[in-house]
């Protein structure tokens, strides 16, 4: 009785610092002083639009992206596409990164009866396979809450919500509230 209680109340204490540390709980992967963190939907237009500028800001500044999955309840396929994901990161991670980009290319094209034809033709296109149980033991479906998790506990309600997150203990975060325009403008901040 008294482990549980222990657990209980070390788990409640964790969720608080999450709630009272807000985006500040999110780092740079080890190695690194800057990335570029994004809380997004598969199924989300904005998430569409976006990705690529993302990428691009990525690539452009040789900084770490860092996606976390954030399915929002309206979107009726975007869970099923995201538990997809991890199961091709797990392959490896541009592979999962590469369906992230199919997907949101097809996007217009996809509803909940024909993702998973979406998701064969990407696994044939590289060369893999997509297991008729994608996730017999909801391991991956439990990665994709976790993000979730996370991403209410810091206060998420909107996809995508980017943040440039550093090492730099005076200034951990920035969100980017308008990625398409101040993205790169925030970086170049976030760098001085």
């Amino acid at each position: 009785m008294r482990k549980v209680l222990l657990t209980t109340v070390s788990l409640l204490l964790f969720a608080l610092m999450a709630v009272a540390q807000g985006p500040s709980v999110l780092k740079p992967p080890k190695g690194s002083q800057l990335a570029i963190v994004v809380f997004e939907d598969l199924q989300c237009p904005m998430c569409r639009q976006t990705s690529p500028i993302i990428e691009q800001a990525a690539k452009s500044y040789k900084i770490p992206l860092v996606r976390y999955d954030f399915p929002l309840p309206m979107h009726n396929w975007s869970f099923d596409a995201a538990v997809m994901a991890r199961y091709f990161e797990h392959q490896s991670k541009d592979l999962g990164d590469a369906f992230r980009v199919y997907i949101f290319e097809h996007q217009t094209e996809i509803f909940p009866g024909n993702l998973r034809s979406f998701a064969d033709r990407f696994a044939a296109e590289h060369k893999t396979s997509l297991p008729f149980v994608v996730d017999p033991k909801g391991e991956l479906a439990a990665l994709v809450k976790a993000d979730k998790d996370l991403g209410t506990k810091i206060g998420i309600n909107h996809t995508p919500t980017v943040y440039i997150v550093s090492t730099n203990p005076s200034r951990p975060y920035t969100e980017v509230t308008k990625p398409t325009e101040e993205l790169y403008q925030t970086i170049d901040a976030m760098k001085r």
